[in-house]
This record gives structure tokens, C-alpha cells and sequence, in this order.
């Protein structure tokens, strides 16, 4: 470890802690996280911090740590993130993604965004937190798992299903996405990310006349996959506007104001929803899933020789369901669209809340609005399926919320998994206070926040 004076002011620095944890090559699949999360552990431990090691395989901990509070009568709040990345693979980066390069303001690497500088703002508002002595009004619940990438079964589910008494009490907790500046116009938004869409992976199969590749067939399974994936690519499945989609809409439109407020509040409106998305072109891609069931091919599985007609063919589609729908609905929507001769079998499905609580929303919008005067707070519909799936089965609302100030050259949605992944420095201190400041001011459930609703 560092020298006594370094160790100390640590949390001060949480751009040195992010290229540390940049360092180790997370990527999952494997993951191999033992590294980084023993890293974490020794941090945590050598301030004091009671830790807690626990695993389904020894190479993919979990660690959990609290810091206590003397109010044993307030509901703690969790703080969760990942530390496995996505893969690099075929991408090309001006800097190694695993460097964790410091260049002009910007930290570089693999995890930057997602999620490592997240569990550095969240580790040092933690240490802050102990060495300041903050006066806690309930217990701070540090969640460091594996394996969010790959849908979390050596990760948070794996927390949830064997050792769910780990979280007794907790309403709320804090994780990924969300707090980072989305430029609209010249307006600063920031989404919170309150709900997320739900995993609903499919297996289309696709049968037709094999044979030998000399004798070609018509309309073979291979012809049918086509025709499959043409209807996949041209056409959306029906709109549905949810409470929280209609809420963010409603508040960047009116926010924005003028011609192009008026165009953005019709998305709300299911008549003009894809007539407006074609409008939006490319700047609107962000806002189709938030507004209908999808489903993408991702997967192929045909003939394992080049000279066989394949009579089977299967398609696995990565599906996402809006909040409140389930597997029937999608497969419901797909049939419309396809017909009824290929077959449709869910292969996983993972259920979400189909409302949320939007008891903490209020004050991580008023500390938005004071680290930035600009701030324009907006409940937040993600797209993805994170760990707050896992952890919604005990009853926990997460909200996105890793702060982040960015400037106009970052496209949040973009850089994520993708090549040059990276991070101002300041952004990472703007994060780094802003969860300090929940921290300081969390003061557990408030009667009569339980059971808000949004409009």
C-alpha cells in the first residue's frame, strides 16, 4: 500500500484510484475480477472498513463492507457497482484500454464510464465519509460485485439468492446509469435513471427442406431466416408510453421550449411517436427503445459444413420489455409481425418492477441542481438491464446515479463499450461530491415519501 500521508488523502484523489482499477483486465467473459476486487478489500480494510468476501467461484468474488451508523432505526442505503468490463476485442484505441492512461483532463481506459470511475466516486465519498467522521443517520451498504456484464449469476443474483439477509432493511440504493450531462440544444439535462427495461431473450427457429450445396433450394430455412430478419429490421413493434417515459419526455420538452419542444412532446403522443423518431433520425436512437418492446438478432446457429442446406435454422434475439410486460406480450407482438410458422421459445427472462419508487428522486435532483445551476434533473427509462434487476427482487430501489459533467464531445451512449472509452478528471470529482453530499444528507424513509408516484 501507499505511505501513511498518500493513504490518507486517498479519497481525495479518485482519479488515482480509477487508473488502478483500470489496470486489471476485468474483461467478461472470464472476468477473473479476484484481482481487482482484492484491491478493493485492502483499501477498504486498511481504513477501518469491515469487509466481507463471498463467492460462487473463488476466481468471481463479491465484496461487501458497511459503514455503521448509531441510528438503528433508519434504513440503510447500498451502494453497488461492477467491476467486470466489456470486451475490447477488434476495436481499435489510441490509448491501451488497460493502461489507464491520464492525457489532457481525460483518464482512458476500459471501465472509465462502466463502471470503474462509478465504484471510485463511490469509494472515495466512502473513505471521506470515515475519516471525516460524518455523522451517518444509517448505514452505508458498499456492494462490490462480478459478472454484470453476463447478466450477474456470479454477481448480485448470486448475493440475492443465497445471501439476501446482507440487505435487510434497505429501500434504497445508488448505481448505474445516471447523473451524467445529456446536451440537448443548449439545455444540461440530467437523466436519473429511476426504471430499466427487462431482459427477454428468445430462440426463433426456422425449419425447411435440406440437401446438399450442388442443389440449391428455394424458400429454405435459410430464405425464411431472411425474410425473418428484413421484418426484424424494418419495422418496430407497437408503442407504449409509460409513466416514466411520459415524464421525461414531458420535462425535456417543455425545458426546451419553442419548435423543437413541441416536436420532442410528441413522442407521447402514439400517433406521431415513429412518425417523429424518423424525423429525429440518428439523435432520436436513444429514444426508440424507451418507447416500444424490442428485440435484435444477435446469435446464428445453422449447418456446420459448407456444403449442407441447413433444414434447421436458429436465431437467438436479445429482447427487452418495457416495465409491466411480460414474455406473452412479446411473443404477442412478434407473432403479428412474423406469423406463426417460425417458433418462438423464451430462453431467459429476467423481471423488473413494473413501477418505481420515486421516494429518493427529489433529493438526488436538488444535489444535481446545486453542483450545477443548470441542471435540468429527468427520471431516466433505461434501455439496458443492470444488477437493479437482481436487487429489485428484495424490494430495492436503485437509482442511476454515478454523476458525471461531460462535455458536448462525449456521447454517453456511444463511447460505452466502445473503442476510447475515457472520462474527464473533473467530471470524476463532480461525481465524487455528489455522492458525498447523499451520503451527508440521507436520513433514511420518510413516511410520506413511501409509495410516490409519478405523475
Amino acid at each position: 500500500m501507499e505511505s501513511s500521508d498518500n493513504r490518507l488523502t486517498i479519497y481525495q484523489r479518485p482519479a488515482d484510484v480509477l487508473q488502478r482499477l483500470i489496470q486489471f483486465d476485468t474483461t467478461n467473459p472470464p472476468g477473473n475480477e479476484r484481482q481487482c476486487i482484492s484491491f478493493i478489500n485492502d483499501v477498504l480494510t486498511e481504513f477501518g472498513i469491515n469487509t466481507t468476501i463471498l463467492s460462487r467461484t473463488p476466481e468471481r468474488p463479491n465484496l461487501i463492507a458497511r459503514l455503521r451508523s448509531d441510528k438503528r432505526n433508519v434504513s440503510p442505503l447500498l451502494l453497488y457497482g461492477h467491476v467486470d468490463v466489456a470486451t475490447t476485442k477488434n476495436q481499435k484505441w489510441k490509448h491501451p484500454p488497460f493502461e489507464g492512461r491520464l492525457q489532457n483532463g481525460y483518464i482512458w481506459g476500459r471501465g472509465t464510464l462502466d463502471m470503474k470511475g462509478g465504484i471510485a466516486m463511490m469509494l472515495s465519498a466512502l473513505l471521506r465519509s470515515k475519516i471525516e467522521g460524518l455523522d451517518l443517520q444509517g448505514d452505508i451498504v458498499l456492494a462490490i460485485v462480478s459478472d454484470e456484464e453476463m447478466g450477474g449469476d456470479f454477481g448480485s443474483r448470486y448475493l440475492v439468492e443465497n445471501h439476501p439477509d446482507l440487505f435487510d432493511g434497505i429501500r434504497y440504493a445508488i448505481g448505474e446509469f445516471g447523473g451524467f450531462t445529456l446536451h440537448i440544444e443548449n439545455r444540461r439535462f440530467y437523466p436519473i435513471m429511476v426504471a430499466e427495461k427487462q431482459r427477454c431473450w428468445l430462440r426463433a427457429t426456422i425449419r425447411g427442406p435440406g440437401g446438399h450445396g450442388s442443389m440449391p433450394v428455394r424458400g429454405g430455412a435459410m430464405a425464411k431466416l431472411s425474410q425473418l430478419l428484413q421484418k426484424l429490421d424494418k419495422n418496430r413493434l407497437p408503442i407504449h408510453v409509460t409513466p416514466i417515459a411520459n415524464q421525461m419526455f414531458k420535462v425535456i420538452a417543455s425545458s426546451l421550449g419553442g419548435l423543437k419542444g413541441l416536436i420532442l412532446s410528441q413522442l407521447t403522443n402514439p400517433l406521431l411517436t415513429n412518425w417523429v423518431l424518423n424525423l429525429l433520425g440518428e439523435s432520436g436512437r436513444i429514444f426508440d427503445p424507451l418507447l416500444h418492446n424490442t428485440v435484435t438478432a444477435t446469435v446464428l446457429h445453422g449447418s456446420d459444413t459448407i456444403n449442407v442446406i441447413p433444414s434447421e435454422i436458429s436465431v437467438e434475439l436479445d429482447g427487452r420489455l418495457l416495465p409491466g410486460f411480460g414474455p406473452d406480450d412479446l411473443i404477442a407482438e412478434l407473432r403479428d409481425l412474423i406469423g406463426n410458422e417460425i417458433e418462438l421459445d423464451i430462453i431467459r427472462f429476467d423481471p423488473g418492477p413494473a413501477e418505481p419508487d420515486m421516494g429518493l428522486f427529489s433529493t438526488l435532483a436538488e444535489i444535481l441542481c446545486n453542483a450545477d445551476p443548470d441542471a435540468i434533473p429527468v427520471p431516466l427509462l433505461l434501455s439496458a438491464v443492470t444488477d437493479a434487476q437482481s436487487f429489485s427482487r428484495l424490494g430495492i430501489q436503485t437509482y442511476g446515479f454515478l454523476p458525471m459533467s461531460l462535455p458536448k464531445d462525449i456521447n454517453f451512449s456511444q463511447v460505452i463499450h466502445g473503442a476510447d472509452e475515457r472520462i474527464p478528471v473533473e467530471a470524476l470529482d463532480f461525481g465524487t461530491t455528489a455522492i458525498y453530499e447523499l451520503l451527508r444528507r440521507y436520513n433514511g424513509i420518510k413516511s410520506s415519501n413511501l409509495g410516490m408516484k409519478l405523475d
